[in-house]
């Protein structure tokens, strides 16, 4: 299994988990970077956890440079399993999704309280991709 097919397996197994905002653990509830990074290290990967962001957004730069610091890297091509994409809702609204199988996606849905399975293609503009990676040290 690739590692992000292990990114992929751990989000799925994530579905049904309640939403709540800055969630960071499955028992409490988990936001959309929450699941990535609880996804991300079950998959035994470093894990991305910006601080300082709300549901409406406009600037992300300074949530967006703690990448460079964990296992994700640009993705290039067709999107695989466990990459992580980041769509523009809104105009002020940025949110992930990690790539599952088959088309279709995970994510955090503030608008459905839970962790969902949705197919694709995404609904909303893809603004960056990252594919986790395990980075030499």
């Amino acid at each position: 299994m690739t590692t992000g097919e292990r990114v992929a397996v751990a989000a799925l197994s994530l579905v049904d988990t309640p939403f709540r905002l800055h969630g960071r653990d499955p028992a409490t509830g988990l936001d959309c970077i929450g699941l990535a990074a609880v996804a991300m290290r079950r998959a035994g990967l470093g894990v991305w956890t910006p601080r300082g962001y709300g549901l409406r957004n406009n600037a992300i730069d300074s949530a967006l440079a703690c990448v460079d610091q964990c296992d994700l890297v640009p993705a290039a091509g067709a999107l695989a399993p466990g990459d992580l994409v980041l769509v523009r809702p809104g105009p002020a609204q940025h949110h992930l999704l990690i790539t599952a199988f088959g088309g279709w996606f995970a994510h955090a849905h503030a608008g459905l309280r839970r962790v969902v399975a949705m197919p694709g293609p995404p609904a909303w503009p893809i603004e960056r991709c990252w594919r986790p990676q395990r980075k030499k040290d």
